[in-house]
């Protein structure tokens, strides 16, 4: 069976800081340029495809247009948080910065509040780096001057292109969102599930006669243990299952989309009725007994249940159909001249 996907898992501490402090360093000098990105839309989900009359209406609309932030400010009051050398992080400016992390990694820091320290502390071992990366001149250097203007230069391009691609606050409007609705049903489509439990016997170390002995001996066992009239699985997997974790809730999995099941306990949970428990399902690692306990049919999500991402996508295609429309006008205002000769000695031939 297909362990939870990692997508969802705590992320490690370690890399969590890494991003915070990334965000940090980069987002603070341009905390009022900065945005939420988006979630990604589910796995298999087909991208979703907007109506040729909502992007050309948006590509004929860029004029620069006035739209409130949502942005929280980078104020610098309250208290201290912390300090080192000439540096001080003050609360507002933590809370600011953590307001426009996404809501995984808020939720982490929610779960884990050391992991805010964490980052905290690599934030100001890096401010102490600067201050002696300066102290030796090195944003002098060549390369890095060039790099620190290229980063100028592209923070106002950003800046200045957000400002001439806002979305009006009202869009999309009622019947957009249903036409889009209704063009990608498809995409909100939601699988069958099945509720399931598992009980767990490691097939033993790889080589070791005894170890293989000892674990085809155990799953007799709790394999006679479940053809008893009146077994109990959810005790027979707290006593036996070698997956404690799921043991401790009598093999409790909990509903799991059909897709992400492995194709040899696909196989077997499709032909059961609730509450029967399969024969062992051997894999790699060991032998399954897989319990079903109920059963979801496939199912389209509602509008009112996709409408905010929906908004969301839709609002971010009639961002960049403005954006491309404007760099368009720029073009079509000054032409450039591009020697298509040379440039195709830049371009050096893949190596046979």
């Amino acid at each position: 069976m297909n362990r939870v996907p990692s997508h969802i898992l705590p992320l490690p501490v370690g890399y969590l800081a890494i991003q915070l402090v990334l965000g940090l360093l980069i987002g603070s000098s341009t905390a009022a340029l900065s945005q939420t990105v988006p979630p990604n839309p589910p796995r298999g989900q087909p991208q979703i495809k907007v109506p040729e009359t909502a992007r050309t209406k948006a590509e004929t609309s860029s004029a620069p247009a006035k739209e409130k932030s949502t942005q929280a400010p980078v104020s610098g009051g309250g208290e201290i948080i912390a300090r080192v050398g000439g540096t001080e992080l003050k609360e507002d400016e933590v809370k600011a910065l953590v307001a426009g992390l996404n809501p995984r990694d808020q939720a982490a820091i929610a779960r884990d509040p050391s992991l805010l320290a964490q980052m905290i502390r690599i934030l100001l071992a890096n401010q102490l780096a600067l201050k002696e990366a300066e102290a030796k001149h090195w944003d002098q250097k060549p390369e890095v001057a060039a790099a620190i203007a290229k980063a100028r230069e592209a923070t106002i391009i950003e800046s200045y292109l957000r400002s001439v691609s806002v979305v009006p606050a009202d869009f999309p409007d009622q019947e957009t969102l249903q036409s889009v609705y209704d063009q990608n049903k498809s995409a909100m489509l939601v699988p069958r599930q099945f509720q399931i439990a598992q009980l767990y016997v490691t097939s033993g170390a790889d080589g070791d006669k005894a170890a293989e002995e000892k674990a085809r001996k155990k799953l007799s066992e709790v394999q006679a243990k479940l053809k008893q009239p009146s077994a109990d699985f959810d005790a027979v997997a707290r006593a036996d299952s070698d997956a404690k974790d799921a043991a401790e809730k009598g093999g409790a999995v909990g509903w799991v989309p059909e897709t992400q099941l492995r194709p040899e306990i696909k196989a077997a949970v499709i032909g059961m009725a609730k509450g029967m428990v399969s024969e062992p399902i051997k894999l790699e690692d060991g032998w399954h007994f897989v319990k079903l306990i109920d059963t979801k049919p496939a199912s389209t999500l509602p509008l009112a249940d996709v409408k905010d991402q929906l908004v969301q996508r839709l609002r971010e295609e009639r961002a960049n159909a403005m954006r491309r429309a404007y760099l368009g006008e720029l073009l079509k205002k000054d032409p450039p001249a591009i020697n298509e000769l040379a440039l195709s000695k830049v371009v050096v031939a893949p190596t046979p």
